[in-house]
């Protein structure tokens, strides 16, 4: 498994921990019906469940096992599918802190901030689609 893979895989596999355990702490009984955390940190949730464990599986595994680019370069230039790494973790921890920071105080910097999480997330992933584009061909 290629070097890439391995960190989109890990790191996927480090969202899918930390998603589960928010999972019990949103669920944890609290006096009075739900849980405060309930409204607070679902979406931070589902975000971590959806874009940090299933589509950062996704684009390692697709780096890993999708049609080779030639025999002599088989994942072909890289530069986007590593550029997207970091832009996509980096929006996906601005995320999970703006928008619950945005239930707690109506600062417009943690609106921006989301905005910026969004671009970032984006980003991501229109450069691995470009990269991965390049992949998808006939025999």
């Amino acid at each position: 498994m290629p070097d890439l893979s391995r960190w989109y895989v890990k790191t996927a596999l480090a969202y899918l921990a930390l998603a589960l355990l928010l999972g019990v702490v949103i669920v944890w009984p609290a006096e009075g019906g739900a849980s405060f955390w309930q409204g607070l940190l679902w979406p931070a949730w589902i975000h971590l469940l959806t874009v940090g464990w299933l589509t950062q599986l996704i684009f390692g595994v697709a780096f890993w096992l999708f049609p080779r680019h030639s025999r002599a370069r088989p994942y072909g230039p890289q530069a986007l599918a590593r550029a997207a790494y970091p832009l996509l973790n980096a929006g996906i921890l601005l995320r999970l802190v703006a928008e619950p920071a945005i239930a707690w105080t109506a600062a417009p910097l943690w609106k921006i901030l989301l905005a910026l999480s969004a671009l970032l997330q984006w980003t991501a992933g229109a450069l691995m689609a470009g990269y991965l584009w390049t992949r998808v061909k006939r025999r």
